[in-house]
């Protein structure tokens, strides 16, 4: 019996998950949480075989968490099918990156495809991340622009980060110049639109 873990903020998605993966000889779902600052306890609580992770979680990402779990089998379930979370999820360690609107029969059989060893990527998201390239920014810059991207002023960006207002500004040059955006706040939507952020 392989037992999972589904770590969803939407209960509907994970309530669904949880009942499709239910249905399946061989597998048992034996924990859902909402978010993801609960899955290491969960984790600890249940010892699944396999973690499946949504991205985009309250508390803590499904990046953030793979990042901690890299002795675990994690597969991130997603909407988010970007490149970029998907070089971020392989440098977790991740053992499998499937998009949400995969049929079931892809989820399962990535669930017992990593239980075997094997890494589960999504192949039209392989192909797109391999055109793409990794991020261009630097994790400094990406910092910055996550904070900018809510329309912060500079002085505000620098009073978080605990930088000075010109070391911002020479960080959201060289975003804005790397992304082809007009504007700091366009530079954190493209970023965030290629999963750089």
């Amino acid at each position: 019996m392989i037992r999972v873990l589904i770590a969803d903020d939407q209960d509907l998605v994970r309530g669904g998950l949880a009942a499709l993966l239910a249905l399946e000889d061989g597998i048992e779902v034996v924990a859902e949480v909402g978010r993801g600052d609960l899955v290491e306890s969960a984790v600890a609580e249940h010892d699944p075989d396999v973690v499946l992770l949504d991205i985009e979680m309250p508390g803590l990402s499904g990046l953030e968490v793979a990042e901690r779990l890299r002795d675990h089998r994690v597969i991130i379930v997603t909407t988010f099918g970007r490149p970029g979370y998907l070089s971020r999820a392989l440098k977790a360690g991740v053992a499998g990156f499937v998009v949400k609107d995969a049929p079931v029969t892809e989820l399962t059989a990535a669930v017992r495809r990593v239980m075997t060893g094997e890494r589960v990527i999504d192949p039209r998201l392989a192909v797109s991340a391999l055109t793409m390239g990794p991020s261009p920014l630097t994790q400094r810059e990406a910092e910055v622009l996550r904070v900018a991207a809510d329309g912060s002023t500079v002085a505000d960006i620098a009073r978080r980060l605990f930088l000075t207002e010109g070391t911002v500004r020479n960080y959201l040059s060289s975003a804005i110049g790397k992304t082809g955006a007009r504007n700091r706040v366009e530079a954190a939507r493209v970023a965030e639109s290629r999963g750089w952020l």
